[in-house]
């Protein structure tokens, strides 16, 4: 996996610090005066932050988070814990698996031995340092499951937590949002697949949309074919009913079939969330005819 810059690891995170208070109080002759209140702070010797470096996610997909962390403290901090809910939160089911083997450990951006990470129900990952004065981070990759909302508007957060050598629980999260958009494939079948010299053939063209946006004018939507041999006398149809002759061009010298933008569309995929609490999804489809003659 490629590694992301070493300057990343090298950003100055400031120290959140803590406030205390407290108040002295003088008595003689039953008289009792109040000092004045003095207030200070207590930096946290471990902070921690979150990121994850891609800007959307898909059911399927991978992401990859690095954990970055600051130590205040003038010694190591050594045998620390990760722990990453994987997007579960308390009690739920996981909504990221882990990749086996994906870690990668650096101790003041400078590349370690890959610490023991065990994934499940969440992921643990020991053995880290985090030099004294210093910073370590933590890279590691999982694949969105088929729990994740692929509906519009669904985000995917999760968080993670550090423990061990002594330090209080430091946590960091990292939310991500849904990818938006269509996500288009498509299929061609002939029919007859064997056919005189003189004969008719028909192209059928499936399009199928698994994203969570319908396809459109505004996605630039052409479908182009050069039917080899050519054909004449075509017809088209666009979902069973005839397709009118501006929503397409035809050269019958060369064989070349293109769609005008606009002319198609495929609507958006249904979902349903399942009673597991998995996702199932139905595409969007629209189906496109040609028949002509060779």
């Amino acid at each position: 996996m490629p590694c992301p810059c070493s300057d990343f690891f090298r950003k100055v995170i400031p120290i959140m610090p803590q406030q205390f208070t407290n108040q002295a109080q003088l008595s003689y002759n039953n008289t009792v005066v109040l000092s004045n209140t003095v207030t200070g702070e207590i930096a946290d010797v471990l902070s921690m932050t979150k990121t994850v470096l891609e800007d959307a996610y898909t059911v399927g997909g991978r992401l990859t988070y690095v954990v970055n962390l600051i130590n205040s403290d003038t010694v190591p901090l050594t045998g620390l814990t990760l722990t990453d809910d994987l997007g579960a939160g308390t009690g739920a089911t996981p909504l990221l698996t882990y990749v086996d083997g994906s870690v990668h450990y650096f101790a003041g951006g400078i590349a370690q031995h890959a610490p023991t990470a065990t994934g499940g129900t969440t992921l643990t990952i020991t053995g880290i340092t985090v030099p004294a004065n210093g910073n370590a981070a933590v890279i590691y990759e999982v694949l969105v499951n088929e729990y994740a909302s692929p509906e519009v508007g669904a985000t995917l957060t999760n968080t993670v937590t550090a423990s061990g050598d002594g330090t209080t629980l430091v946590t960091a999260q990292a939310t991500v949002p849904v990818a938006a958009g269509p996500i288009l494939s498509i299929v061609k079948s002939l029919s007859p697949l064997q056919v005189s010299g003189s004969g008719s053939v028909t192209y059928t063209f499936l399009i199928c949309n698994t994203g969570n946006h319908a396809a459109g004018g505004d996605d630039n939507l052409i479908l182009t074919d050069q039917f080899a041999p050519v054909l004449s006398d075509i017809a088209v149809t666009y979902n069973g009913a005839p397709m009118s002759a501006t929503g397409y061009t035809y050269d019958e010298g060369t064989g070349v079939f293109q769609t005008t933008e606009g002319a198609i569309s495929v609507p958006a995929a249904t979902f349903t969330q399942n009673e597991d609490g998995t996702w199932t999804s139905t595409p969007g489809e629209a189906t496109l005819t040609v028949t002509g003659t060779i």
